[in-house]
């Protein structure tokens, strides 16, 4: 596969520190300035979201190729096996690194990948929902994020408490998924994907939230047997996308497994 310019931006200064983005970058903002008063913070986003390009032509964008991928553009980025962090499918993403030994430790949000078929058709059809409400406002995005209602309704299987989510971040995460051309091939390649058993050789922290609607908590028990060797952590309080109930327990997180 030839290497992909993905798009990155670096905030803060410090040891480097990776976060893998996709749909959820708007939501990623709080944490990132609390990660970025001690790391620098290198946020990516994965191919065929937010201001990357897709995989090249003929490249299913299965998790292992996002994983590839983004493993391939880290020595470009100047990266020598950084500690990562990731969300969703972003943290399924950050499994497949950690599984590889292409970063030095890794942090999982609700990842991807621990579900039955029927649990994988919820998850991915809640979202094209969601697609759908997006696109119909794309060049008025206000309309649904200037209100907690809109925001409620747009967001609810993502947010404990989407009402919460600032305007200006739910305007950005509505303009994402709307224009995101990787969402639908990501979709069709990754409903298969299922978590593979390993014994991580470095530090992986697994954290799931409480009220997660997405991917319920219960995944969390799977994600334990299937990762024996990780930290597991419950995220009281937090849906699918932790970040903007409770961003100072997640940064947290991110640092107590990052400084070992």
């Amino acid at each position: 596969m030839p290497d992909l310019e993905l798009a990155s931006r670096r905030l803060g200064s410090g040891p480097p520190l990776m976060v893998v983005l996709q749909l959820d970058r708007d939501g990623w903002a709080p944490v990132l300035e609390r990660l970025a008063r001690e790391h620098e913070v290198v946020a990516v986003d994965l191919p065929g979201f937010g201001d990357s390009p897709s995989l090249p032509e003929g490249t299913t964008p299965t998790v292992e190729a996002l994983a590839a991928a983004v493993a391939e553009w880290l020595p470009g980025a100047g990266l020598t096996r950084p500690p990562v962090v990731g969300n969703s499918l972003g943290g399924a993403v950050a499994l497949e690194l950690a599984r590889s030994g292409a970063v030095g430790s890794a942090v999982t949000l609700s990842p991807i990948g621990l579900w039955t078929r029927p649990e994988a058709a919820y998850a991915l059809g809640s979202l094209r929902v969601a697609r759908t409400m997006a696109r119909a406002c794309a060049e008025r995005p206000h309309w649904i994020a200037g209100h907690p209602v809109g925001r409620t309704v747009a967001f609810w299987q993502l947010a404990a408490r989407p009402w919460r989510i600032p305007e200006a971040a739910a305007a950005g995460a509505l303009r994402n998924l709307a224009r995101s051309p990787g969402f639908e091939p990501t979709q069709r390649a990754v409903r298969a994907y299922r978590l593979r058993a390993f014994t991580p050789e470095v530090p992986v922290t697994v954290g799931w939230g409480t009220r997660d609607l997405m991917t319920p908590p219960h995944q969390a028990l799977r994600a334990a047997r299937l990762l024996p060797g990780a930290r597991h952590v419950s995220l009281r309080g937090c849906g699918h996308s932790p970040m903007s109930d409770d961003p100072e327990r997640v940064a947290r997180v991110v640092l107590d497994t990052v400084s070992g």
